[in-house]
């Protein structure tokens, strides 16, 4: 997907969500992406990186049997918060542009850019993708396959390829999450935010919202058997086979993510406290955001392509090394 593909895909989404918001905005009076300085998003790096070991911690404190009490669970929730508190803190920042922040890289693709190369610095720039007019220099039934993906499909919005999709809608369901997340007193905002993330990830589930309602999840899985078709029709190369892997192993990891998303929901729509929604608000947050950039899974330092690993961020990339080979 070349730049004006994905600028006009962000411009989609940004009307999209423009139209869902109350009338204040986002922040104030502007649903304007905030331009976040360098050092202030290496700031937020290091400050992200803290909450999510302090979140992750608390986590699996709040999954052990013994803490399953409803006290013991307000306490960690309390705990939690009190940690995030201090990393703010001792990093210079206050809430508010932590959210901010956290808007600006879920909203814009170079922003968002330029805080996962923060976030792992040997990650690979993105291949350079040919236009989607350009012809595919592939096997005619390789070829099919890829334009599906790449370029149309017959039951998309306006026609298009199944990945822009996917990434149109991962973006609607990563801002929405982060919406919710910015309201954890408030239960009745953060069902009505975790709602448009479900249906920007499965509108079949949640028929109406500010998605493009087709879905992430069906996108993604739609990725996944076009590229796993191309690998096996008639000219397709070793080195085609190679990239379709990776391409459809990143895909699957979107798709099972996408489940885990509509679980979640389901338990945040049915959440009577904002106590209890907040923490589910927090892992949905997370996960959406794991859409596209997927998850270290296994902590060395690197995402890749992997199993349970590669998000929709790896599927353009090897897309790309697949057609340029």
């Amino acid at each position: 997907m070349d730049t004006r593909q994905r600028m006009s895909l962000l411009t989609l989404v940004l009307v999209v969500l423009a139209s869902a918001v109350a009338p204040s905005g986002l922040y104030g009076q502007t649903t304007e992406i905030p331009q976040i300085a360098p050092d202030r998003l290496a700031v937020f790096v290091e400050t992200h990186k803290a909450i999510g070991h302090a979140r992750d911690a608390v986590h699996l404190e709040l999954a052990e049997t013994k803490n399953k009490t409803p006290e013991a669970q307000e306490l960690l929730r309390e705990k939690l918060r009190d940690q995030i508190a201090a990393i703010l803190r001792d990093n210079a920042m206050t809430g508010e542009e932590y959210t901010r922040i956290t808007f600006a890289i879920s909203a814009d693709p170079d922003q968002r850019r330029a805080f996962e190369l923060l976030v792992n610095p040997d990650a690979p720039p993105p291949a350079a993708a040919p236009a989607a007019q350009a012809p595919l220099d592939l096997p005619a039934a390789v070829a099919t396959h890829i334009a599906h993906v790449r370029d149309a499909f017959r039951d998309t919005p306006d026609g298009r390829g199944l990945l822009p999709i996917a990434i149109a809608e991962a973006e609607v369901a990563a801002q929405h999450a982060a919406l919710a997340a910015r309201t954890p007193d408030n239960l009745d905002a953060m069902k009505l935010h975790a709602g448009h993330v479900l249906h920007a990830v499965d509108p079949s589930a949640q028929s109406r919202g500010p998605g493009l309602g087709y879905g992430v999840k069906k996108a993604a899985e739609g990725v996944a058997t076009h590229v796993d078709l191309a690998a096996k029709a008639e000219g397709a190369t070793r080195q085609m086979s190679t990239h379709a892997t990776h391409i459809v192993t990143s895909a699957r990891n979107t798709a099972e993510r996408a489940d885990r998303i509509i679980a979640l929901v389901a338990q945040i729509q049915a959440a009577t406290s904002a106590a209890d929604a907040a923490d589910l608000v927090s892992q949905l947050e997370s996960l959406a955001a794991q859409l596209i950039s997927g998850e270290d899974a296994d902590a060395d330092g690197r995402v890749g392509w992997e199993e349970g690993e590669g998000g929709l961020q790896h599927v353009e990339q090897h897309l790309n090394l697949l057609i340029a080979g």
